[in-house]
């Protein structure tokens, strides 16, 4: 069956979306520019907190006016925030600059995988959705990884200033590509109030205790996992030379990549009991070796990681596409993002301020401890009831089963 355009454009989209010359840098970018980790983790703070503001009237804005005009929106939102990041030198154009990612993101979440699974559900293509969600992803870390070492090397070479502009022009081709998208036939658009709308999502989530814990592991585990990748290349700063830094981002996402791209093969082979319990315990035991032991092969640790991130992403995420209604797809996704935008904009303040403190390593370490939590809500959620076995409201669409 040939492979619907929306879908080789969503991995092209997701390409762009994170070719930013400025990856592998921008906390140090920020740091240096405000003289503070607070403050630069403060800007972290700024794109998820607008997040959450955001997030729920974009997921229904997805569900009522259609996954496109969000998409170009969403796109238009990325290319303003890295103009402001570009123009830098002043603290209020960085937190303008976060409140315009933040909104992108609130654009894309619930959003871009509903878009996905609208596309597949044409075709009678659901049943791969984890296949093409782990494909179409892993070409946000092939970007990442192809243009992180540049950036990193010009940042020492030339300035920071020239990484930043140049961070501008594939957010113009996003744009382009964005434009190109054609609107799902399966999408079912709801008929009723906004607010309703939102009550019903809620009504899912509460009634569904499977939902409930995955959504808030997700919203946890990504929350405060966000926080700490955003601050650990700082770590990796007092371990390696600047130009060094694009390395370690390269073999982050090359890494996670790849676990993307094989996530289909993985969760079959494994399990998403496996794949998200037993991959996660590996993963905080040999992150916490890399902070507790600081040495030059820390990095190389904290990278090897990243062959977790994808394949964990893919699996948590199709659990939660199965309780998720048609009708309510794009609001439950933002339902959870907000959740995380919120834990995010928490963690990185907290986190920045303890780094200030006690020390990198120190903070670092003890957030491998909190992320256990994440863990044993998974295990709650892989054992609990899931939709198949929850009564419909009078008058709601049935939920999927698991």
């Amino acid at each position: 069956m040939p492979l619907d355009r929306n879908v080789r454009l969503l991995a092209w989209f997701n390409f762009f979306l994170e070719f930013k010359f400025y990856n592998a840098i921008l906390v140090i970018y920020f740091a240096r520019v405000t003289g503070s980790y607070a403050l630069a983790m403060g800007v972290f703070a700024a794109v998820s907190l607008s997040a959450a503001v955001f997030e729920l009237p974009t997921g229904v804005f997805s569900d009522l006016i259609g996954r496109k005009r969000t998409l170009v929106l969403g796109a238009l939102a990325h290319l303003g925030s890295v103009v402001l990041y570009a123009l830098g030198g002043d603290y209020a154009l960085f937190l303008l600059g976060g409140v315009c990612e933040g909104l992108g993101w609130a654009l894309f979440s619930g959003n871009n995988t509903a878009l996905l699974h609208d596309t597949l559900a044409e075709t009678g293509q659901e049943a791969a959705y984890q296949e093409y969600l782990g494909r179409t992803t892993a070409m946000e870390h092939v970007g990442v990884a192809l243009v992180g070492l540049v950036g990193a090397v010009l940042a020492a070479l030339t300035s920071f200033a020239v990484v930043m502009w140049l961070s501008v022009l594939p957010q113009i081709v996003l744009v382009a590509i964005a434009l190109r998208f054609r609107e799902p036939r399966t999408q079912t658009r709801p008929t009723g109030h906004p607010i309703a709308h939102l009550r019903e999502a809620l009504r899912v989530i509460r009634s569904n205790a499977r939902l409930s814990w995955l959504g808030g592991a997700a919203v946890l585990g990504s929350g405060v996992g966000e926080a700490v990748y955003q601050l650990r290349v700082a770590f990796i700063e007092g371990l390696w030379p600047l130009w060094a830094l694009g390395v370690a981002r390269m073999l982050d996402n090359l890494m996670a990549a790849a676990s993307y791209y094989f996530s289909g093969r993985l969760i079959r082979r494994f399990s998403e009991f496996g794949i998200l319990i037993g991959g996660g315990l590996a993963g905080r035991a040999v992150t916490a070796l890399a902070y507790a032991l600081p040495t030059v092969l820390s990095p190389a640790l904290l990278s090897a990681t990243s062959a977790l991130h994808g394949v964990q992403y893919v699996a948590q995420d199709g659990l939660m596409q199965r309780e998720f209604t048609t009708e309510q797809r794009a609001t439950l996704g933002s339902v959870v993002s907000l959740g995380a935008s919120l834990a995010f904009g928490i963690a990185s303040v907290l986190i920045g301020a303890l780094a200030d403190r006690i020390g990198l390593a120190a903070i670092l370490l003890i957030a491998q401890l909190v992320q256990l939590v994440p863990l044993w809500m998974q295990w709650r959620g892989l054992r609990a009831e899931g939709a198949a076995r929850v009564a419909p409201a009078a008058g709601a669409t049935p939920p999927r089963s698991p």
